[in-house]
């Protein structure tokens, strides 16, 4: 157990950027699941991933606009991409996503092929770098994020499918830089699953729970134990997906079984 390495000055930022990913991606995974296209958000984070890589390498400055606005038009062009895919080839839709994912996971190899550093380029886009996240990345995010979910829950989840695409395209590009692409993946995907069978308001507040109380967790045992935050994070949401969806199961069976005997 390393307990030296406890500094609630590197956790509590590592933790505030896993709430705000979760804001967004909580309620935008659980639009994901019931469309049934749950690769999307690993593919288009993937094409995120590679415009940073590609804006890296054309020397922009990581933290200026320029590595962010390529890889957010890299992020917005592969939505578009898939949202016509959506409306011309609709029973090869997840695919489709496939092909995309895996052309921006080689090409993203193929871009780092020449940098004697790519493999550990590569590896922070996965896994991600969330103890060395400050609080000065995390306010444009926040502000970025909080303008996303006031067009998603007041505009967007009413309209056609291209404004989701838009709007998730935007959120994981900056989820990306913040937790790598496993994370986003496992933030969009796992909570949503474990609350599939209930509906509405409730459904957010135990998705959100199970996020949250992953992360704190996650960070808790990463530190402790020396290990690379990112990955027990998805392996700790996981477990705490899996109990959580066997207790709403549970709850939701016993409440059947009362109603139907009364």
């Amino acid at each position: 157990m390393n307990w030296h390495s406890f500094d609630l000055s590197i956790l509590l930022p590592a933790f505030a950027a896993g709430m705000l990913v979760l804001s967004t991606h909580v309620p935008l995974g659980q639009r994901v699941l019931k469309r049934g296209i749950i690769f999307i958000d690993l593919a288009i984070a993937q094409v995120a991933g590679l415009g940073v890589i590609m804006a890296d390498t054309l020397g922009l400055e990581v933290d200026g606009w320029g590595i962010q606005i390529t890889a957010a038009s890299a992020a917005i062009l592969a939505a578009l991409l898939l949202s016509w895919l959506e409306r011309r080839w609709s029973d090869v839709q997840e695919a489709l996503i496939g092909i995309v994912f895996v052309l921006a996971a080689t090409g993203s190899i193929l871009v780092l092929s020449g940098n004697p550093h790519g493999g550990e380029h590569l590896r922070n886009l996965l896994v991600g770098q969330v103890l060395w996240v400050t609080h000065q990345q995390l306010w444009p995010v926040a502000l970025l994020y909080a303008s996303i979910m006031g067009l998603w829950f007041t505009y967007a989840r009413q309209r056609g499918h291209l404004w989701f695409y838009i709007l998730f395209a935007v959120a994981v590009t900056a989820s990306v830089q913040l937790v790598g692409v496993y994370l986003v993946f496992a933030s969009l995907i796992i909570p949503a699953l474990a609350t599939r069978a209930i509906k509405g308001l409730v459904r957010l507040i135990w998705g959100y729970a199970i996020g949250a109380l992953s992360f704190a967790l996650g960070l808790i045992v990463s530190t402790l134990l020396d290990l690379p935050p990112g990955a027990v994070i998805v392996w700790v949401m996981a477990a705490v997906a899996t109990a959580a969806g066997f207790f709403i199961t549970w709850r939701k069976g016993l409440r059947e079984t009362v109603a139907s005997s009364t």
